[in-house]
């Protein structure tokens, strides 16, 4: 195959610290992966203790941004409803300035409403969410877009802006790569093909991910577009035998029979054949979900025998 990029994504709301999300992402640069990603919750998810707590999206990937000098950085994904579209501009821009233009941002409706009521966020309806989606894309391209010397305006049914510096600019030209996910049938591809440079389907069956990659094709097409670059993300648990698949499978949560049909799980030689029927799909990058951040032998084991052959 030769063209995968293996990305790692974290879901730091199940219990991790900054250092431990930090020793993470220097051994995946050090092991040679393509980027580190985290998610963007401020509760755990499902039951469990919910200590140590949340960590901010941006503010993490700020400080990894001074740890780090080759990989790429971003969240899986961004809600819209935690931020409002001119900060989250500067925030992103300003941790593309200082990761030297190494930022992607992964922006979605948000759908977690307890994180929501637990820290006084307003969680409106879908309906309203893709609005206010649809509205912060335009408003972030519109920004990042903007020639230095002018101004940005916009109004909409959510946000208004007013003569916008549309300061600070990104350092990644035209901007940081925009991923848009998930397997919405109507409003999420024609988003993704008219805003995105990415599109990502998280935590689906090849079956499902071959028709959600076709609505984004047929979506690009009616979009004048020729080419999106299409990725997954899938749980993963690799082990040189049976008794280590299972212990990361279990250490993340899931059943090992279950992540077999579902995720990535297996031996070193079944996750490449796997990754290569996503390759024969389209995708070309896979974001490998690992719940375990204590675990860095797993990282060690897929950089040495899965990376290679991907």
């Amino acid at each position: 195959m030769g063209f995968m990029k293996l990305r790692i994504f974290t879901e730091p709301q199940q219990g991790a610290t900054y250092d431990e999300l930090l020793a993470v992402a220097q051994a995946a640069e050090r092991l040679g992966f393509d980027a580190f990603f985290r998610s963007d919750h401020y509760m755990r998810i499902g039951p469990g203790d919910p200590g140590p707590g949340p960590t901010d999206a941006w503010v993490t990937l700020a400080a990894l941004a001074r740890e780090t000098s080759t990989i790429r950085l971003g969240t899986l994904v961004t809600p819209v409803t935690f931020r409002l579209p001119g900060s989250l501009a500067i925030s992103v821009a300003q941790v593309d300035q200082m990761s030297g233009g190494r930022v992607e941002l992964g922006l979605g409706t948000g759908w977690f409403d307890a994180e929501h009521t637990a820290y006084g966020i307003p969680f409106p309806p879908v309906g309203e969410r893709f609005g206010r989606f649809e509205e912060q894309l335009e408003i972030l391209t519109g920004l990042w877009a903007t020639p230095a010397g002018e101004t940005f305006s916009f109004e909409g049914a959510h946000y208004r802006l007013a003569d916008s510096p549309a300061l600070p600019k990104p350092v990644q030209s035209p901007r940081p790569p925009i991923i848009v996910g998930g397997f919405g049938a109507k409003r999420t591809p024609r988003l993704a093909a008219r805003f995105a440079d990415e599109y990502n389907l998280p935590f689906h069956t090849l079956d499902d991910t071959g028709l959600a990659y076709g609505r984004i094709r047929q979506a690009c097409e009616a979009e004048g577009r020729s080419r999106i670059v299409l990725s997954a993300a899938q749980s993963v648990a690799v082990g040189a035998d049976d008794a280590e698949i299972a212990r990361r499978a279990e250490a993340a949560g899931q059943d090992l029979a279950a992540l077999r049909a579902s995720g990535l799980a297996g031996t070193p030689a079944e996750v490449v054949d796997k990754i290569g029927r996503f390759a024969e799909l389209g995708a070309e990058r896979i974001y490998l979900q690992v719940m375990d951040l204590s675990d860095l032998d797993h990282l060690e084991l897929i950089a040495a025998e899965v990376l290679p052959h991907v």
